[in-house]
């Protein structure tokens, strides 16, 4: 494996069950959002990130990037632990580490030009100013796949698409090394998504980027992802090549995923159905999080022994079924 870019090593992000600070006075509860996450990711690597709503991902891109700070774990890019840094330390990385967010219609300002929206990382870090922005502001929205004519418009006069190019513009704006992708189609029209990601795996070669792709389309995260960590509950239930994981998925989360993904087939028999709810993050069961929901759970073991994720098949699962088999 290529040298790790971003290694990330217990990470664990808990939020206040109670809504202000006067009720969390009186309800200690908390949200277990992530929950003890490890995963690495090489130079020009793009790792998969997928799960239900609700499973953790969105938190640990955020996370990881420092938009929100951690509850406990490490986060080691290049060697450095970007939860240790502060100050002008933690500015210097953050030129390295980028995000493109979502819904590109809350997360650009409305009140700015697209050019003052991809201007304002280069002009927090104090790279370059003058005649050498402008020309810079025409480069990086044209490798985003605008015109230059778009610098003096508004968001509300782009489409969705061009919203979120503008978007990639910012991100790529300060040279960074890796950007976190969270779930960057997930509102654009089925034509516009190809276009974005086909724009995302071009970049990711011209500039030598490294991404953690956060989605819940698996159709989508199969296209552009080299490897595969599927999230359930806020931990890492399996990780994977992109191929092993879609052939030979291990765990029976993993395996209820993909027998839900529809079939272009008429013939294909109904998709399999994964029953019951997702548990509460606040109060998750014992054991491994999944066996209230697994038809294949191991009486007596999985619902009191939590699994550790242990190498297989040249990946990694979470799962008391493997360790079982011994395969």
């Amino acid at each position: 494996m290529a040298e790790a870019l971003l290694e990330v090593r217990g990470l664990v992000k808990y939020f206040p069950a109670a809504a202000d600070w006067f009720a969390q006075l009186f309800d200690r509860r908390v949200i277990r959002a992530v929950d003890g996450v490890d995963f690495s990711i090489s130079r020009g690597e793009t790792l998969g990130l997928v799960g239900e709503s609700g499973s953790g991902k969105t938190t640990t891109g955020r996370v990881v990037t420092r938009l929100i700070e951690p509850t406990a774990g490490q986060v080691l890019f290049d060697g450095q632990d970007l939860v240790r840094l502060r100050g002008k330390a933690l500015k210097a990385v953050r030129k390295r580490i980028q995000m493109i967010f979502q819904d590109p219609s809350s997360s650009l300002n409305r009140r700015k030009t697209v050019g003052q929206i991809v201007a304002e990382p280069i002009r927090i870090h104090g790279l370059i100013k003058g005649q050498a922005l402008q020309a810079r502001l025409a480069e990086v929205v044209g490798l985003a796949g605008l015109s230059p004519k778009f610098l003096n418009r508004y968001p509300h006069e782009l489409s969705g698409g061009q919203r979120q190019r503008v978007g990639i513009a910012r991100a790529l704006a300060v040279e960074p090394e890796f950007i976190v992708c969270d779930e960057p189609v997930t509102a654009l029209d089925v034509s516009i998504q190809a276009q974005i990601l086909n724009l995302l795996m071009d970049l990711q070669e011209e500039l030598s980027l490294t991404y953690l792709f956060i989605a819940h389309d698996l159709s989508v995260v199969r296209h552009v992802s080299h490897r595969v960590a599927v999230m359930y509950l806020g931990k890492v239930v399996e990780l994977a090549e992109v191929d092993t994981l879609f052939s030979r998925p291990r765990h029976p989360y993993t395996q209820a995923l993909l027998a839900a993904v529809p079939r272009p087939d008429p013939r294909a028999g109904k998709r399999q159905v994964l029953h019951g709810e997702v548990p509460s993050p606040i109060a998750p069961p014992p054991g491994c999080r999944f066996h209230p929901r697994c038809g294949r759970r191991i009486e007596g073991v999985c619902e009191v022994e939590e699994p550790p994720l242990v190498e297989a098949d040249g990946g990694q699962v979470a799962c008391h079924l493997y360790a079982k088999e011994g395969n």
